[in-house]
């Protein structure tokens, strides 16, 4: 299974305070029939962690998917209940990038 982090938006950066708001009700109401249709749709993504944050993302979900064709599915799921924008990246664990790096210098050095 392949690791991602799904960014997403509630409002626009200009939004009002009382568009804000608003949207952060809806999400609340949304993200456990957002949970419960992925679950339904996708059973194979495991959910990690979902965040609510402070920053220009207002929510970041970490998942894992066998494929990019799923981790579309989810971004779309999101963006049918109710997120503004939604920016979904591919997450490669640390060790596997260190492998790759340890690989390319051990192959341009002979």
């Amino acid at each position: 299974m392949k690791t991602y982090v799904m960014m997403t938006k509630i409002a626009p950066t200009d939004a009002a305070l009382i568009e804000i708001t608003h949207g952060l009700q809806n999400h609340n109401k949304n993200s456990v029939a957002w949970l419960e249709q992925v679950k339904e749709l996708c059973p194979e993504v495991k959910v990690l962690a979902h965040y609510a944050l402070l920053g220009p993302y207002d929510f970041m979900c970490i998942y894992e998917a066998p494929d990019e064709e799923v981790a579309a599915k989810i971004s779309l799921l999101s963006r049918l209940k109710g997120a503004y924008q939604v920016e979904s990246w591919n997450a490669i664990p640390t060790k596997e990038i260190s492998e790759l790096l340890g690989n390319s210098f051990a192959t341009s050095e002979s």
